[in-house]
């Protein structure tokens, strides 16, 4: 990953990198940020290299490793904010978070999940789980090394967007 957009990311999220050059960060669609494209909209894809940047970002800040983006975690995530976005309403079910991974072909030690709606962009969901005491407490999980995120948007629904965040050991 090039430090520049590394760079930029510490500056959008309020976060302070030593070494940062001057260069301009890679254009993304729209000109923007991938943290901060609107996602309550049709057609909106999530960044989510930009978000495993922000998080990881975050977590080295904290003293800990950064996240991998996991395929099969990705369609966890998937599957959980597509549940999510069809029924309305923020859930960690139907069933376990350990189950539910399992129908994905993952077998973690360990996991986590962060679940939420009505945050439009990644840079607002990360902001949300940070300033969230159990939500932060996922991110900055010492043991955690790769992780899925995604989004459903769902028009009808009072929240529109509807967000999953799993990680593993």
């Amino acid at each position: 990953m090039a430090l520049p957009y590394l760079c930029s990311l510490a500056a959008a999220a309020g976060l302070t990198l030593a070494g940062c050059s001057t260069a301009p960060p890679p254009r993304l669609p729209e000109g923007q940020p991938g943290f901060y494209v609107n996602l309550a909209q049709q057609g909106a894809k999530l960044d989510m290299a930009a978000a495993r940047d922000m998080i990881s970002l975050y977590r080295r800040n904290q003293g800990l490793g950064p996240l991998t983006l996991d395929p099969k975690l990705q369609q966890a995530a998937q599957a959980q904010a597509d549940a999510m976005a069809r029924a309305g309403q923020v859930s960690h079910g139907p069933g376990s978070l350990q189950s539910r991974l399992a129908r994905h072909g993952v077998d973690p030690g360990r996991a986590t999940e962060n679940v939420s709606a009505g945050y439009y962009t990644v840079a607002e969901a990360f902001s949300g789980w940070r300033d969230s005491r159990p939500h932060n407490a996922n991110m900055l999980n010492p043991h955690m090394k790769r992780m899925g995120i995604a989004t459903a948007y769902a028009p009808g629904a009072k929240y529109k967007v509807f967000w999953a965040l799993v990680m593993t050991d």
